[in-house]
């Protein structure tokens, strides 16, 4: 054959990526833009295999945030959570692929999971929590709408939003530790190592081996680091468990080990388990505070996260803008939404499809191979269940090593900047307050940009947030005030 019968017809040109596009096409080249993106069906189906590969650490950290108990008491189970996180991941995914059509793929959010965990469900019960994830994404696909959620990342300083990202990370970091039991209260200080100021019992050796491995992988360059640090340490659980070498009660969730089958039917027990309403004893103004805590948490890094991704994949111009933006930024708010109703939490877009882009993926195809490789995970809870939650803990530490990394985004020569970005980045974790961190931050941003004449500066939207902070810190001292309880 010669050259020239090796190249393929072109009838049509793509606006955004600029390449030839062959005639003759399948319609599934055709629905997704495969050709016009420059990519082919091997390529969207191998960055779809490998973004799952990066992120499915996420059915095993969801499960582990959410395992707590809620203000009557009541936990979430294992099986059920596991299931709530792989449909919802699957469906919104799945969703972002035959709608977005560009290769993003969603899963609970760790930051809003978190929120829920430490600060939503220890007020209220785990279905008022849900409805909380449903309300802050209905807020913010009212946002994308609107066109107001591009004009409030703009009105936001770049410092602080970095400076939310390294707080949100430092908390995720804390709760991995804690969940491991590698950090516990002390008698005599706050925290301490271990719990009684030394490390006790092979869990939490294995829970440090693993969090070693995943970053030697990491400095390697190693793809799935997280996903094989976790495999390895459990694994080795595995092993050590049965040969008797760890007594069952040192576990914190649970020995390692299946029972039964490695395949089982799906636990739909949470789905639509949402309540609005009740909230008598929190409050509206807690109540306010906390969807817009969700938002905080599912909101920054979304829109950066897209773009970034995009970039990556040649979809997005110096301007950012991308072919289906907003329905993309929309999908991402509706992840909320669907997370909530599911009993997952929030769901977002991830960073790690960034992974299944350095091997090829750039449409929507991707991100559907993604979503039928979560709809799968469904059918094999089991052997998801079986990972030790101190091993799984390491992934949360590992990825808030990452979050952290926005620090060198910041210039801490300037005390305007740098006493806020320090204030939101420690009081998050220190308080276990994601709310607290973000109020912190704001309030002295705008104070010392005042006492450096720079009060123009501010912006009507930095105004705003700072006198709903402040009435967020004085509420109880003005109620104490007031004789009102």
């Amino acid at each position: 054959m010669t050259q020239q019968s090796l190249e393929p017809k072109t009838v049509a040109t793509d606006a955004g990526a600029g390449s030839r596009v062959p005639a003759g096409r399948s319609w599934l080249d055709r629905y997704f833009h495969i050709s016009q993106r420059g990519s082919s069906i091997a390529r969207e189906v191998r960055g779809g295999v490998t973004t799952f590969m990066a992120m499915a650490y996420i059915l095993l950290l969801n499960p582990l945030i959410l395992s707590g108990k809620d203000a009557a008491g009541d936990m979430l189970g294992q099986k059920a959570l596991i299931t709530a996180t792989a449909f919802a991941a699957a469906f919104t995914t799945l969703l972002m692929g035959f709608v977005g059509k560009v290769p993003l793929a969603l899963a609970a959010g760790l930051s809003v999971s978190g929120v829920l965990s430490s600060q939503v469900a220890p007020q209220m019960t785990w279905p008022q929590a849900m409805g909380m994830c449903v309300m802050y994404g209905a807020v913010i696909m009212l946002l994308v709408v609107t066109g107001l959620r591009e004009m409030i990342m703009n009105a936001i300083p770049l410092a602080l939003k970095h400076a939310i990202t390294m707080g949100i990370g430092l908390f995720i970091a804390l709760i991995g530790l804690v969940k491991a039991g590698f950090v516990h209260q002390g008698q005599a200080t706050p925290v301490t190592l271990g719990p009684a100021g030394e490390l006790a019992g092979w869990p939490v050796l294995l829970f440090a081996a693993t969090l070693l491995l995943i970053f030697m992988l990491q400095a390697r360059g190693i793809p799935g680091a997280i996903l094989i640090g976790i495999v390895s340490g459990t694994v080795v659980s595995v092993v050590l468990n049965a040969a008797g070498a760890i007594d069952p009660k040192q576990w914190a969730g649970g020995a390692p080990e299946l029972h039964g089958s490695a395949v089982s039917m799906p636990d739909f027990s949470l789905f639509g388990e949402v309540e609005f309403g009740g909230w008598g004893q929190v409050g509206a103004m807690t109540v306010g505070m906390i969807v817009f805590t969700l938002v905080l948490a599912g909101f920054f890094d979304a829109m950066a996260t897209i773009i970034g991704v995009g970039t990556e994949a040649e979809l997005a111009d110096a301007q950012g803008r991308m072919p289906g933006l907003s329905k993309a930024l929309f999908i991402d708010g509706a992840g909320g939404a669907v997370g909530g109703v599911a009993g997952a939490s929030g769901q977002t877009v991830f960073v790690e499809s960034a992974t299944g882009v350095g091997e090829g993926a750039r449409t929507g195809l991707s991100s559907v191979v993604t979503g039928l490789f979560f709809a799968a995970c469904l059918f094999f809870t089991p052997l998801t269940a079986i990972v030790p939650g101190e091993v799984a803990a390491a992934a949360l530490v590992v990825i808030g090593a990452m979050m952290m990394t926005n620090a060198r985004h910041v210039d801490w020569a300037d005390r305007g900047t740098a006493i806020p970005v320090f204030l939101t980045v420690v009081i998050m974790p220190f308080t276990y307050s994601i709310t607290a961190g973000v109020a912190a931050g704001v309030i002295s941003y705008v104070a010392i940009r005042i006492a450096q004449g720079k009060a123009r500066e501010i912006g009507a939207f930095m105004w705003g947030l700072t006198v709903i902070f402040f009435v967020y810190f004085a509420l109880n001292p003005i109620e104490s005030w007031m004789g009102v309880h």
